[in-house]
């Protein structure tokens, strides 16, 4: 992917401009003057202020349009109303990156609303590119260059890239990771994002030769489409892990149906990260626990591991994080075993995880890791270390560490304990080792580097994405569109038109307005039938008894359509009901829940789960972006206990996976075909015996108003 030529300057400057430089040591303005001199800046720096001097040996200009060449950078720290006629300075000056570290604008409320657009608007005619405002600045560690006014010092050189929407995470975030052992090569804090934002920033930090991994603090995204589209381009060369925060405010979807109240904000957010590769970290130290792992490690061709230990206790611990985390235990060859056997004590455990007792010696660890790391059953390694008895924890990390850095495979290691272990801390840090202070997070990383694997594996699968389906009528569903207005409920003779169009089989009810014109649709379709009440008002039939099942005879449906409609107009008083709804039964089978929505960034979601009316108390679903692969939508299945189920549990037989596999991926391509469609949800879809189909029984759909101009 190719970097937009005018973000160049903003980590690869020739010459950086400080308009606010300060000669007070008090104020952020000599901070900012400090980090840029002391950061090793090999171009022009050049400092601005009315009042003029010398700064740090180097003269302080009056006004930008003094500096000298070369210049292509400024960084503004002055008041937030000057800052408009700054932009104007410097764009007459040729300068077309500027970063606003100034605060002020909207952040404030209106009135810094108003003065940040207007900021926008100059820079927009003439061409400049804004960072901010209300931000730290930009950091890039191997170039170098430091224009932020943190206090120092600064990062050491690293491997791992951090964008933000906080200023004050980067400055947490700096010191934390020089305490952790580890370096950061560009660092870029967002502010209010008025012009560039974290998914412009994607691109050049992906490029940057020394990055390796890419890591995101973010409160939202400022285009969803375009940020899965840049973020499936980066993550087919290097990882991004994010940590989105505010996950449990809920979307502005409608919840007319199960679909709209389960799919949050969040739902949208996991489809995109997992569509993208993006892995989500749920709290900061994991976000950075990650990084590390996936910057030190090669990645495992499985997810078989091995677990090395010289204690009981950590090993069991092991053993049950890596299975949380769906990884599992290799099982030893033979060979191992007995290679293994002439190393170890009689008494040690020789079964993974192999228990080298208390008295482990340095060269047995040594050893007994490259033992397991040779054997092919086993994909990666978790060493744990606590305070050995006998030896220290740094003479075992110096005997382990040749043997990890010249594997191929990945190896982490749980370094348990506190004051004792420090000194194999330095030295497991210096060789970039990963290593963590207990099990669970050390599997956490081992689950993260075959997330990642799978991903790159994954990719191999897009031409799925080019399957095309044979009886797909968008015309016929434009149509029927077409007569509803935004907001709207769909008929359920049209919901079901819409089913067929899209080629989703269906047991299309028919609409009855007495009980004998109800008993004379029976008699055509066949016995059993199903009674619905037909009301546009009642959405959730069964809650109040609008559903009568299994009906025999032409007398059980005269009464149960007598029946129905007394409850639902006792329920309901004064709603409107046009009569009931007749549908022939089908066979007995699993019912699971398909449905779709809109959501204002991402687009269209399908979701699938477990059906009926315990889908909500339930919430066994799971969200996917749409349109979507097969593969994804096995995927689905693959993750919820209705699609496990749907492969036989006990006195239930094999029901017909492939029919609601290719369900859900037509429904999907309905949903993003047509974005005024604003939910439909199948519920129940009843799937029957292996190779006998699935069934759409319940339909309901809506329209809306589409806010995205991506999907028009």
């Amino acid at each position: 992917m190719k970097t937009d030529p005018s973000l160049t300057p903003f980590f690869n400057p020739q010459g950086v401009a400080i308009i606010g430089a300060s000669l007070d040591p008090a104020k952020l303005g000599y901070g900012l003057s400090r980090n840029l001199v002391q950061s090793g800046f090999k171009g022009g720096i050049h400092f601005v202020n009315l009042k003029g001097g010398q700064l740090m040996g180097m003269p302080v200009h009056r006004h930008i349009s003094e500096t000298p060449d070369p210049v292509d950078l400024a960084v503004l720290l002055i008041p937030a109303p000057a800052v408009p006629e700054a932009i104007e300075a410097c764009a007459w000056r040729g300068i077309k990156a500027v970063i606003i570290a100034s605060g002020g604008f909207r952040e404030t409320g209106a009135e810094g609303a108003a003065l940040e657009e207007e900021c926008l608007e100059i820079a927009r005619k003439n061409g400049v590119r804004l960072l901010g405002p209300n931000c730290i600045g930009l950091i890039d560690t191997h170039l170098p260059v430091d224009t932020t006014f943190l206090s120092p010092p600064g990062p050491t050189p690293g491997d791992v890239a951090f964008i933000s929407h906080s200023g004050a995470i980067c400055a947490a975030v700096i010191d934390w990771a020089r305490g952790q052992g580890f370096g950061l090569s560009r660092l870029a804090s967002l502010g209010n994002q008025c012009d560039v934002t974290e998914t412009d920033l994607l691109a050049p930090v992906a490029e940057d030769p020394y990055t390796r991994v890419i890591t995101l603090y973010l409160e939202g995204v400022s285009d969803g489409r375009h940020f899965l589209e840049q973020a499936q381009k980066v993550t087919r060369q290097k990882p991004i892990v994010a940590l989105k925060v505010g996950r449990y405010e809920r979307g502005q979807q409608a919840v007319a149906s199960h679909t709209g109240a389960l799919a949050g904000m969040e739902s949208a957010y996991n489809a995109a990260f997992r569509r993208a590769g993006v892995i989500r970290a749920e709290t900061t130290e994991e976000l950075f626990d990650w990084a590390r792992a996936l910057a030190w490690c090669p990645l495992p061709e499985g997810r078989s591991v091995g677990v090395l230990t010289n204690a009981g206790g950590p090993g069991v611990t092991a053993v049950d994080a890596l299975e949380v985390k769906s990884l599992t235990i290799a099982n030893l060859s033979d060979e191992t075993e007995v290679a293994l056997s002439e190393v170890l004590e009689q008494a040690a455990s020789l079964k993974n995880p192999v228990d080298m007792l208390a008295a482990a010696s340095p060269q047995q660890y040594a050893t007994c890791l490259q033992i397991l790391l040779s054997d092919p059953k086993v994909d990666s390694v978790m060493v744990i270390l606590p305070p050995p008895p006998m030896h220290t924890a740094a003479g075992i990390a110096k005997a382990i560490i040749p043997v990890i850095y010249t594997a191929d495979k990945p190896v982490v290691v749980a370094l348990m304990g506190e004051l004792l272990i420090q000194e194999a801390v330095e030295h497991f840090r210096a060789a970039r080792v990963p290593e963590y202070r207990f099990p669970e997070r050390a599997a956490e990383a081992l689950a993260v580097l075959a997330q990642r694997a799978d991903y790159l594996a994954s990719l191999k699968n897009d031409a799925d994405f080019q399957a095309s389906f044979e009886g797909i009528d968008s015309e016929q569903a434009r149509e029927i569109l077409s007569k509803y207005n935004p907001g709207e409920t769909i008929s359920p003779e049209d919901v079901f038109n819409l089913m067929e169009a899209y080629g989703i089989p269906s047991m299309q009810p028919r609409l009855a307005r007495t009980p004998n014109q109800a008993a004379g649709l029976a008699q055509e379709m066949g016995y059993p039938v199903a009674l619905k009440i037909a009301s546009p008002q009642i959405t959730h039939k069964s809650d109040m008894g609008g559903v009568l099942l299994n009906l025999h005879n032409a007398q059980q449906v005269e009464s149960g359509f007598t029946n129905i409609v007394e409850k639902s107009q006792a329920a309901y008083p004064g709603v409107e009901v046009l009569g009931v709804h007749v549908q022939r039964m089908l066979p007995p089978g699993q019912d699971v829940i398909v449905g779709a929505i809109q959501d204002p960034q991402f687009g269209a979601l399908v979701m699938f789960g477990s059906g009926g009316i315990e889908v909500e108390g339930l919430k066994d679903v799971q969200f996917a972006l749409a349109p979507l692969s097969r593969i994804e939508a096995e995927q689905l299945l693959e993750h919820t206990w209705a699609g496990k189920k749907l492969s036989g549990y006990r006195s239930l037989p094999p029901a017909d996976q492939g029919a609601v596999v290719e369900i859900i991926t037509r429904l999907a391509l309905l949903a993003s075909d047509f974005p005024q469609l604003a939910e439909v949800e199948i519920n129940p879809l009843t799937v029957l015996e292996d190779g006998q189909g699935a069934y759409a029984v319940d339909v309901r759909a809506g329209t809306g108003i589409n806010h995205d101009p991506i999907l028009q």
